[in-house]
């Protein structure tokens, strides 16, 4: 089967990508693996910049029951350092934000197939599973975390023994009073992990954590989980009365944290690649889905002003490149013990220190400028 266009993928970047295509008059073809919206791995932290994605796409967050978060906590065992953010966040889910923006991509004209699995890719060419095969002219990956054969990432050079967990909580009253408004993000032994509430006063649970260390933890769950409330008194209080709202968390291992796609002459003329099959920033930024929704929309912008797919992965990479690695290096020295108790320490001392690196670590405005933001 022919067509001229196809997005695999439909979260955030593919959704984006979608809508802005539709609108010129495109009507581009999106697959989806997932028959409904779902829960993912994921902070579920809008940044401003990913409040004015959405924004453009037609989608509030407010009216879809959105937390509102200005003020970040860093914790190490007993110490915590509080700061204001520069801006005003927001804590979604991405079931929620996923099925408005594909709803948003249909109505502008988009043909959503959901439920269907590309199998393998050859230049552009995919294989569904099925034994279908769709030859599109240009090819917009955005399968996030989820590599596909024939089109996989390079891992190289990246932070990839990690595994990430996720799970939600209804927190006892005055624990959800006391995160309200804040983003918590909590430094242990072989990792991190972000708490804030999302719809409904739901509190998110979102870690990541060394091989090593979790299976020190007995390579389960809930051993890990009584580990690192044993570890950090702060998350124990936190989670003390609370009641898990998942049978099971959500996971995932083997993420290339601080992977940015490399162009290759052997890389297919119209094979553009989005979201986190483009670049993967360490998730303690809270940028991740910001990046994902803008690289939707310059993947768009490429494609209307007909920008090849080797000149737009050499143009992000060199807007969003800086802040992925810098974001990527302050992870790497915030893993040993004693750094991340200077962390929090440096944080305490000067309030704005916190606030500054999340400014660093954001999409910069010249490129929202370019994607029309």
């Amino acid at each position: 089967m022919s067509h001229r266009l196809v997005i695999v993928g439909g979260g955030p970047a593919g959704a984006m990508a979608a809508i802005r295509l539709a609108a010129a008059g495109l009507n581009p073809l999106l697959i989806e693996r997932d028959a409904a919206p779902r829960h993912r791995i994921c902070g579920e932290f809008l940044s401003s910049e990913a409040q004015a994605c959405l924004m453009q796409a037609g989608v509030d967050a407010d009216a879809l029951g959105a937390s509102r978060i200005d003020r970040l906590r860093l914790v190490h065992r007993d110490r915590v350092a509080a700061a204001r953010l520069p801006f005003r966040a927001r804590g979604l889910t991405r079931r929620a934000m996923d099925a408005a923006l594909l709803d948003r991509a249909e109505a502008a004209g988009a043909e959503v197939r959901r439920g269907v699995a590309v199998r393998d890719i050859s230049g552009t060419v995919l294989t569904l599973d099925g034994g279908e095969v769709i030859a599109p002219k240009t090819l917009l990956l955005a399968s996030g975390k989820h590599d596909i054969r024939g089109a996989k990432r390079d891992p190289r050079g990246t932070v990839a023994d990690l595994i990430g967990f996720k799970s939600y909580f209804r927190l006892a009253p005055g624990q959800t009073a006391a995160l309200a408004g804040h983003i918590e993000l909590i430094l242990f032994r072989g990792g991190y992990a972000g708490l804030q509430l999302v719809e409904d006063g739901v509190a998110n649970l979102c870690l990541l954590v060394s091989r090593a260390r979790f299976e020190a933890a007995g390579g389960a769950w809930p051993g890990l989980l009584a580990a690192l409330m044993a570890e950090t008194a702060h998350l124990a209080m936190r989670l003390d009365g609370g009641t898990e709202q998942l049978d099971r968390p959500l996971t995932i291992s083997n993420v290339p944290y601080g992977y940015i796609h490399r162009p290759q002459p052997s890389d297919p003329q119209g094979l553009y690649r989005l979201g986190d099959q483009f670049a993967v920033i360490p998730s303690f930024s809270g940028d991740g889905m910001s990046i994902a929704m803008h690289s939707g929309l310059a993947a768009a912008q490429a494609v209307l002003s007909g920008v090849d797919a080797a000149t737009y992965h050499a143009a992000r990479a060199a807007e969003i490149g800086p802040q992925i690695r810098l974001a990527d290096r302050l992870y790497r020295l915030a893993q040993p013990p004693a750094a991340q108790w200077l962390a929090v320490t440096a944080a305490r001392l000067w309030p704005g220190l916190a606030g500054r690196l999340a400014a660093w670590t954001r999409v910069p405005d010249a490129a929202l400028r370019r994607a029309g933001l």
